[in-house]
């Protein structure tokens, strides 16, 4: 019996890493179907192996969290790619990631690129408007700030020990950047589509990456992701701004028709930035239109 983490998932195939750097090849026993669990990259499991090609998975290790897309678990950061153009910045779609991220209780980072593409004005928007989500306690790194070989090492102290995802609209330049840490690597690099604003999927399959003492997950790009399993009152808790202002007078306070409350006072202010709350609303009406249909 070996114990080890899934680092690869590719044609039915889970590639297990052991803790002294040995990878197997296995499969899933048939009563992980039967029984409707699917292992993920990033789980820890127990698995059985004649040699390192015909292993089959036994038990399955606790999971602290897991996402659909990109199918993983176990993560502990996730890296969320932006671009300043081509495409353009959009904080809904950033927003709606951060959300899906704080349900998962994982820690995310922002990453924006291509700033190098606009004028000053407009790189000057774009820092007022990350300065919004710095205020809340995300941690902000403008790649065009770094150097090839001091971006290396500022990515090597934000891992860590930890395992993170890349994730973001396809186009963004995951996997240029990844590439630029680990040139060996040579993941596929996409184009952007002039007429979509968006680039092709380029990556295919999930698989943990080893970088510095943690793990740098390759996942497919995606561009949107579903929050819809929050409740309308949880919704709230994945905003950190709302939080920073504490409690509303009412219990359970949603911060739309509520009288006294502390939210909606903080976006009049300006404390809370006026997108922000935009969002949230949009982000609550889909929530409540799939509860009225379920």
């Amino acid at each position: 019996m070996y114990k080890g983490r899934i680092v690869k998932a590719l044609s039915g195939f889970y590639y297990v890493e052991t803790a002294e750097k040995e990878l197997y090849q296995t499969r899933a026993r048939g009563n992980f179907r039967a029984s409707g669990i699917t292992p993920l990259v990033g789980d820890w499991v127990e698995f059985q192996a004649e040699n390192k090609k015909e292993g089959y998975i036994l038990a399955m290790g606790k999971r602290d969290n897991a996402f659909v897309r990109p199918p993983i678990a176990n993560v502990d950061q996730v890296w969320l790619f932006f671009s300043a153009a081509e495409p353009d910045l959009s904080t809904t779609l950033m927003d709606r990631f951060l959300v899906a991220i704080e349900k998962e209780d994982v820690t995310p980072l922002i990453f924006i690129t291509k700033m190098d593409l606009l004028t000053a004005e407009k790189q000057l928007e774009i820092k007022q408007t990350t300065a919004v989500y710095e205020k809340m306690g995300y941690q902000v790194i403008i790649l065009n700030d770094y150097e090839p070989a001091a971006l290396t090492e500022k990515a090597k102290k934000l891992l860590g020990h930890s395992m993170c995802v890349i994730a973001g609209q396809s186009g963004v330049g995951k996997s240029t950047f990844l590439n630029s840490l680990h040139p060996n690597w040579k993941l596929e690099t996409g184009v952007i589509s002039q007429a979509l604003n968006r680039g092709k999927h380029t990556t295919r399959h999930v698989e943990l990456l080893p970088f510095g003492a943690g793990y740098i997950a390759d996942t497919p790009g995606f561009s949107q992701i579903d929050i819809t399993d929050l409740t309308p009152e949880g919704l709230g808790y994945c905003f950190p701004d709302f939080l920073q202002q504490g409690s509303c007078k009412y219990r359970g306070c949603v911060h739309q028709n509520e009288p006294h409350c502390q939210v909606k006072a903080a976006v009049e202010t300006g404390e809370i930035a006026a997108f922000r709350f935009k969002h949230y609303a949009s982000f609550l009406i889909e929530i409540q239109q799939k509860k009225r249909r379920y």
